[in-house]
């Protein structure tokens, strides 16, 4: 009785709680947040943990802070890894988007990967449920992406989606409302920054921090190459025979080089899917192509990469970050489609 009387001054929202990023849809107001999953902790001499920042703030203690003090993410290959901590940046978002009114106890709509365990199903709706969540329903985050892309996933045709994201790569074909096949594995961004810091190390003797790749993906990584412009940049770190620090210059054919692994992952994955695509689904993918979507779409060339494995259309969204929020956000409006397609548990 209290949770619904409390339910009527508390506005719905979808969440994308991703690896690299978290993302929050409010109902009739759309995308409201967009920070990093990060949050800094603060251990005393007594061992008990205090919260010093979450989101952006900590994002940029990554990798800078002091022995006592630790930059986590909750999140790790799409699914919860610290469930405390998962609870307190879930209590910040569900706060923050209500301007920090104490009595809310929101519907949640949370994203989460289609090979997530039912373990790990549970340990989502426990967070959310302790952060203050009224109502919880989990949907498949390709299912997500498809509704945030606009395709007719109700219709009885096929859908294909791929949703490269900071943990994850989901690729799927969707009809009437349903899976019909999918694939799930645990690469994304995250692993795309390894790749470089690996080649990086392996190559120059240079130890380079997560945001240093990150930032090298960003700016001059790319899947395939499309032209004779070669990018470069340079990058700062430690020289791992001097000890030392050194700045250096690196390329876009290296970068290229480095990212090979994670990127033929995906690949795979995609021509699984589409070998298990059922006929008549992939006569409808071939006329209307696939769609990319995720963080990990916005790579340079990679939608050119795939066209060429394929041979099918490919289509980049304009908000491939949002598209996940965007699409979850668009079910809180229509509550048969959610119960239709929401997770049990």
């Amino acid at each position: 009785m209290l949770d619904t009387f409390l339910g009527f001054f508390s506005n719905d929202l979808a969440i994308d709680l991703g690896t690299a990023n978290t993302v929050v849809y409010l109902k009739n107001r759309g995308i409201v947040s967009n920070e990093p999953s990060v949050v800094a902790i603060y251990n005393d001499d007594r061992g008990t943990r205090k919260i010093l920042a979450v989101g952006l703030e900590a994002y940029n203690m990554l990798g800078k802070t002091p022995g006592n003090i630790m930059a986590i993410r909750p999140m790790k290959d799409g699914v919860i890894a610290d469930f405390e901590i998962a609870e307190e940046l879930l209590k910040y978002f569900i706060t923050k988007v209500h301007k920090r009114k104490k009595f809310i106890r929101p519907r949640v709509v949370i994203c989460v990967p289609s090979g997530i365990t039912p373990v790990e199903r549970r340990a989502v709706r426990e967070s959310a449920e302790s952060a203050g969540a009224r109502e919880i329903y989990l949907i498949e985050e390709p299912m997500a992406a498809a509704i945030g892309a606009n395709l007719p996933i109700t219709e009885p045709s096929g859908n294909m989606i791929i949703d490269i994201g900071g943990g994850t790569t989901e690729v799927a074909v969707i009809s009437m409302a349903g899976i019909v096949t999918s694939q799930s594995i645990r690469i994304g961004g995250d692993k795309m920054n390894e790749s470089i810091v690996q080649f990086i190390k392996r190559t120059y003797n240079l130890f380079i921090g997560e945001r240093t790749a990150e930032q090298v993906k960003i700016n001059i990584g790319m899947a395939y190459k499309s032209d004779d412009n070669i990018l470069s940049m340079e990058i700062k770190g430690r020289d791992l025979v001097t000890g030392i620090p050194k700045t250096l210059e690196v390329n876009s054919d290296e970068i290229m080089e480095a990212l090979k692994e994670p990127i033929n992952s995906i690949i795979d994955v995609v021509k699984l899917t589409l070998e298990n695509t059922p006929p008549e689904l992939a006569a409808d993918i071939v006329e209307k192509g696939i769609v990319l979507t995720g963080g990990g779409s916005l790579l340079k060339n990679l939608d050119m990469l795939l066209r060429e494995v394929t041979g099918l259309p490919i289509f980049t969204l304009d908000n491939p970050l949002e598209a996940v929020a965007l699409g979850s956000g668009k079910v809180l409006d229509n509550l048969d489609l959610l119960n239709e397609i929401a997770l049990g548990d």
